[in-house]
């Protein structure tokens, strides 16, 4: 099959999606009916993290931050693994439209409708304070785990050393992203001053501000002088991450993340018009599970490929920071179902772009090998099919531009998981039933919803556990993600279901990433156990295999908790 062919059928699926399912929902959850002011509006926390935005703006965070690196790595690795881009594509377009967009639409319309708290305080009002708890410990540490990893992405993407301390491949490149990257936050902070304080037109800043960023790229690809090595970037990376979770979003995260939205937008077109030009056929990725292929399709597919599908992440920030920037009701849809679909095309270009890495890495002397030479080299390579290929003006070029977007998206939803990181701990010691806010808690409590000391905590454990060995529990973040999609999921049923309304469409995809998660940890755990069991492992194993027993313990207790309350409350109203 050509790889053109499967992104039409791809963008047809998916607007069809858009159209019909999405409107589906929004009537079912009453969202057409709700007309009154968003959180945004109605709460006054000093424009630290309520602020309104318009769309493009809340829609600019959003997607940069829910995209991170997921898209791209997921279909790579399972195709990898052997999967096969039938299997992966399929799950893309059936798991985006019916899973992961009712996740992350689902999130924000809940959260908007108990005054854009996050999920963990949705999950106290409609199931129980311990859940909450139990939730809030769950995600804060997966979250953490996220932190680790993107700080050790973009370290690595901007240091002349790696994180073992050998040379980089391309220390000019990194240098180069590392200069582009730092002047890009510059013009975002400006940005932010000339909308928010100074009520510069949006329309003119942004021109402005995408004149800018071009201007930064020029200067980045010819004056790079910052040759620091991983460590280094590490530490300057946290310091970077504490002051951007404390300062009011206007500052910094709306203008950043919607700014960096466009860098997103063009590489979505550039990867678009490199499978127009390019089209490769699809015959070097196996159609379905190869001969080699070891690893069983189910679960470890729905884990692998998160972010594109379906991720837990996602409904973090649906409630953590969308839906306290939301300008109105009616803009939950584009942002958060179209930014899910928009996420699904972002994937299935990836598909494309491996199709003609694999290709050509069957007779190249020097193969593309790792996720973001994969991307780059294959949106790159299609698209400069026109100009002379890998290798001229025009590949490198683009090359250079796509990694540059890939670290852009690594490092918007590095700050955004530590503001959400930091809204969890808050959270955690806050019992709202008894009307307790972080402004009315005393002694011990005070100090720990504080949110600097929330924010130097996580950004501490988020540093000390890149610097020691995330990677050593790393192959439990899929399923550890696709278990807070599942509760994602499980909030939402229980406050529809609270509210009289139809939860089908949401309890439905709720038993099906459970029985997703609960399988992908019991296949790790067996995976670690044999590891064990055959001597030499080093602390990795056993972590993973303790971490792994309690997160499935996790999983069923709060499936318990939640399926007890939806259909209790189905009862009731039956009654």
């Amino acid at each position: 099959m050509n790889s053109l062919a499967l992104l039409i059928i791809a963008l047809i699926v998916l607007a069809c999606g858009y159209l019909f399912y999405g409107r589906y929902l929004c009537k079912k959850w009453g969202l057409d009916e709700e007309i009154g002011k968003t959180p945004a509006h109605t709460v006054d926390d000093g424009d630290v993290d309520y602020v309104p935005a318009k769309a493009p703006v809340v829609m600019g965070h959003h997607f940069s931050s829910i995209a991170g690196a997921g898209p791209i790595t997921g279909p790579i690795s399972a195709v990898a693994l052997g999967f096969g881009w039938l299997p992966c594509t399929l799950w893309i377009l059936i798991g985006g439209i019916f899973v992961g967009g009712v996740h992350d639409f689902g999130a924000l319309v809940a959260s908007l409708k108990h005054g854009g708290k996050s999920i963990g305080e949705i999950i106290a009002a409609n199931i129980s304070l311990r859940a909450k708890r139990l939730f809030i410990i769950f995600s804060y540490l997966t979250l953490i785990l996220v932190v680790a990893a993107f700080a050790s992405i973009v370290a690595g993407t901007f240091g002349v050393t790696t994180s073992a301390g050998d040379p980089a491949a391309s220390p000019e490149t990194n240098a180069s992203v590392a200069m582009v990257s730092l002047l890009f936050i510059v013009v975002a902070i400006i940005f932010g001053a000339l909308v928010h304080r100074r009520n510069a037109p949006v329309g003119v800043s942004t021109l402005l501000g995408i004149a800018a960023i071009a201007i930064c790229m020029v200067i980045g690809m010819n004056f790079h002088p910052l040759y620091f090595t991983y460590g280094v970037w590490m530490i300057i990376v946290g310091i970077y991450i504490t002051v951007a979770s404390v300062t009011p979003v206007w500052i910094l995260l709306q203008p950043r993340d919607y700014l960096s939205s466009f860098l997103l937008y063009a590489m979505l077109a550039i990867a678009i018009f490199a499978v127009f030009a390019g089209h490769p056929s699809l015959d070097a990725v196996p159609l379905i599970q190869s001969d080699t292929c070891v690893t069983p399709v189910f679960p470890v597919l729905f884990t692998t490929i998160a972010c594109g599908a379906c991720s837990g992440f996602h409904s973090l920030v649906s409630s953590g920071t969308t839906a306290k920037q939301l300008n109105k009701y009616s803009d939950a849809k584009p942002v958060a179902y179209g930014g899910m679909l928009l996420e699904c095309v972002l994937a299935i270009l990836t598909i494309c772009a491996i199709s003609y890495a694999f290709a050509y890495n069957a007779t190249a002397e020097v193969p593309l090998e790792g996720a973001t030479s994969i991307f780059a080299g294959g949106i790159a390579g299609m698209a400069a099919s026109v100009a002379g290929g890998v290798g001229s003006g025009m590949y490198n070029i683009l090359f250079t531009l796509l990694v540059l977007t890939y670290s852009a998206f690594c490092l918007t939803s590095l700050d955004t998981a530590t503001r959400l990181a930091r809204f969890m701990f808050q959270e955690f010691w806050i019992d709202s039933s008894k009307g307790e806010t972080p402004d009315n808690v005393t002694g011990f409590k005070k100090l720990m919803v504080n949110p600097y000391f929330a924010t130097i905590l996580t950004v501490t454990l988020g540093i000390i556990l890149g610097f020691t060995g995330y990677v050593k529990v790393w192959a439990l973040f899929g399923s550890a993600n696709q278990l807070l999609a599942a509760l994602g999921l499980l909030a939402i049923s229980a406050w529809l279901a609270n509210a009289g309304r139809k939860n089908a469409m949401v309890v439905i995809p709720m038993f099906f990433m459970l029985c997703v998660t609960i399988a992908s940890l019991i296949v790790n755990t067996r995976t670690q156990l044999g590891i064990i069991s055959a001597g030499g492992a080093d602390w990795g194993p056993y972590v993973q295999v303790v971490i792994g027993i309690f997160l499935v313990i996790l999983a069923v207790e709060l499936a318990y908790e939640g399926v007890r309350t939806i259909f209790g409350k189905k009862k009731e109203q039956a009654a």
